[in-house]
């Protein structure tokens, strides 16, 4: 069973990892979200979940604006091939989210398993604090840079930042 919002939350505090979310109507897409982007303040972000041909999995985090050849991503990634966006049977399988909701915070979800890669882009990594949905997309939880990190470690993830954004 996926982890909830509590309990993302519950190991949150538990980690010393502090953040604030507030709650808002759902968004689906990142152009959705950009009308909450003027009422919480930080880096607001997309996430895109990848898989490259030989079942790799990816998830790449960067700035919602971030323009992101994905025909080349492949060769900045480390992935075998070029990659296409993972099935929502496979999300929810790996991440435990549905469409809409992915997050970085869905690595709690991952961590037996450890099957997803999270990419961090570089310039996303400037930025602080930043906004991730909390394993729902009718909230926004803002984390600290820092945070974030220690929150992919403490689910036994090693991110790796990479500039996957521009040329």
């Amino acid at each position: 069973m996926p982890a909830s919002r509590d309990e993302l939350f519950s190991f949150l505090a538990g980690a010393g990892i502090a953040v604030s979310t507030r709650d808002h109507p759902a968004v689906f897409t990142v152009a959705e979200s950009s009308k909450i982007h003027d009422e919480i303040p930080g880096g607001h972000t997309k996430n895109l979940f990848l898989k490259d041909k030989k079942g790799s999995i990816f998830l790449v985090v960067a700035l919602h604006d971030a323009e992101i050849d994905l025909k080349g991503i492949h060769h900045k990634i480390g992935a075998q091939g070029r990659v296409s966006f993972g099935k929502p049977e496979l999300l929810m399988e790996v991440l435990g989210v549905q469409p809409g909701s992915v997050t970085p915070f869905a690595l709690i979800n991952d961590r037996e398993a450890r099957r997803v890669t999270p990419v961090f882009d570089a310039a996303m990594m400037e930025t602080d604090p930043l906004n991730f949905h909390p394993l729902e997309n009718t909230a926004t939880t803002t984390v600290s840079r820092d945070g974030l990190l220690a929150f992919a470690r403490a689910c036994g993830h090693e991110p790796r930042i990479l500039a996957v954004s521009g040329t």
